[in-house]
Order: C-alpha cells, then structure tokens, then sequence
C-alpha cells in the first residue's frame, strides 16, 4: 500500500474513526443473497430496499464514475447498559456526525490530491451492501447474527464510506469466518428471527418491529417484546466478541439524552405515551428515534405498558 493510502486511513482515524479500510468498487459478490432475501419477502415493510435494488449489484453504480471507497467505522459504546431503548439510539442522530466527519476527510483528499477529486459520502442511506464493503475493505466478518463484526471491536459500530473517483490501491478483504460453532446469537433471540445464520426475517426482529414496520405489531411478538421500546441489542450483547471486546462510549454525541437516561421500560413508556406532538419534536430534535414518528414509539410504549411485569 503506497504512502498516501496509509496517510488517507490515518486522516479518518485522526477525525475520529475508529476503523477505516479501502475498498475497490465493482460487482458486489452477495448481491444474489440479497436478491433472494427479497424474494423471499423477509424484508417485510422496508420497500425502499427494492426500489434501485439493482444499483446495490455494483457499488459503481450508484455514483457513476467513482473507483474507489474509503470505509469507516464509528464505534457506539457496547459497554452502556442495556435498556429499553437500543445503544445506537439514545444521543444524537448518528447520520449527520458520520457525514460531517466524511466531509472532511473529503476536503483533505482534496488538498492532498488537487480540487478536481470527486467524492460522495454514503451513511446508510444509499443503495450500497454497506456490510459487504466494509468486508471487502477488511473491516471485519458478516456474523451470524448479520452484524459486521471486527476482531478488535466487536459489532457495536455504525458504518460509513467516501466515494472516490480516485483510483486507490485496496486493502485485503476480510476472508476469515471467526463465528465457529458458536450459535449464542441465534439461540438469544426471543422471537426467532434468524431462519438461518446469516439470515433473518426482519418481520420477526425487535429493531424491524419497533422502528421500521408502520403496522400493528402482531401479538404473538408482544410477550417477547419484553422491555424494548426502541430497537433491541440481544444478538449483540450475547456475541463473546462484544463480551471480550466490545467499549465504553467515548464519543459525547452518542450519550444518552436526558428524557431518556436513567429511566426504566416502564417510565419511559409512560412518559412516551403522555407526549404530544410539540413535546415530542421538542424532545426529540435530532434524533434517529424520530425514524419510528411519535405514533410509533405510543404504539411501543403501549405494549411495554400492558406487559405483565408492569402491571
């Protein structure tokens, strides 16, 4: 790898990354899984994943004439405690932070290399198998519970990447399968929505159930719902990777905003369902938990609330 691909991954490190990896962009090699898990409906409400399905085949395709791909990671603190509302969730909107941080790394590849560099920043928004390239980069290995998960950090982290129409040498993708034997992730999950490892059925997941579907959560599912209100970090927390490896949170942004902090399934639920509209775009202003709308988070709130355990 020459001097300037080694200066680029330690100017992401440098603004704050805690990983970072190169990738080439070209086919993408899951694009088929992908397309059966389609097929096969388990991506249940979530239509936005069909629609430019055939742009996630090639990661030169959403952006004509890019090459290369500069891929982050952005670690969330696995070591919180566990809540009613998932790790990635409880601070700021992580989109905007990972964009920022990009954005920059941008402007000194441009400095670096003259202003006539094209890039785009991509944070999980784009139809790009961001695992996958993040693989291809050598960030880590798709787990068994689907996470990404790196040796050293575990899977608490988000994903990130800069398009480049610069054409970089490439880190080795990640070839190693270090899940074994291991079935804890698959075995943890109360509603059983792995219907295979490496393949879930997102219609029977927390994190789908309580943040994306816009549907009536069916009742089978509202036992196992147990405490969350928003999303669910079971097949994380029981991952040894996470166990052994997983951090404290060090980035400020990521700390739990105060409505939310400290506060039980139970009251938390109860303050959810006492909101109004401008209480809760108040509250919530800048977070990624306005994805599932006020009406959304009432809905959780309420079968939390009606749970035995709180009764």
């Amino acid at each position: 790898m020459t001097a300037f691909e080694q200066r680029l991954k330690a100017q992401a490190l440098g603004l704050g990354f805690d990983l970072a990896g190169i990738a080439r962009l070209g086919p993408v090699t899951t694009h088929a899984a992908f397309a059966d898990w389609l097929a096969q409906g388990y991506h249940g409400e979530m239509d936005y994943l069909q629609r430019g399905a055939e742009l996630r085949a090639d990661t030169t395709r959403p952006e004509p004439g890019m090459h290369s791909a500069v891929v982050v990671a952005l670690d969330y603190g696995g070591k919180q405690p566990d809540g009613p509302v998932a790790r990635y969730a409880r601070g700021d909107d992580y989109h905007r932070l990972m964009w920022d941080r990009l954005d920059a790394l941008l402007a000194w590849v441009k400095r670096e290399r003259g202003d006539d560099v094209r890039g785009r920043s991509y944070v999980d928004t784009g139809p790009i198998l961001e695992r996958e390239l993040a693989r291809q980069a050598g960030l880590g290995w798709t787990g068994k519970n689907t996470m990404l998960i790196n040796p050293e950090l575990g899977s608490f982290f988000f994903i990130g990447a800069l398009f480049l129409d610069a054409e970089l040498e490439p880190d080795a993708p990640f070839e190693d399968d270090h899940c074994g034997t291991c079935t804890r992730c698959l075995e943890a999950c109360p509603t059983q929505a792995f219907v295979a490892p490496r393949v879930m059925d997102a219609r029977r997941c927390i994190s789908y159930l309580t943040i994306e579907s816009r549907s009536a959560i069916p009742e089978e599912f509202h036992a196992a719902l147990g405490e969350h209100v928003y999303g669910c970090d079971i097949c994380q927390d029981v991952c040894p990777w996470n166990v052994k490896f997983a951090r404290a949170l060090r980035e400020p942004s990521f700390a739990a905003r105060p409505a939310l902090d400290g506060r039980s399934a139970s009251e938390l639920a109860t303050w959810l369902l006492s909101l109004d509209d401008a209480t809760y775009r108040d509250a919530f202003r800048g977070s990624a938990m306005k994805r599932a709308k006020l009406s959304g988070l009432q809905r959780n709130a309420a079968i939390v609330s009606a749970s035995p355990r709180h009764a």
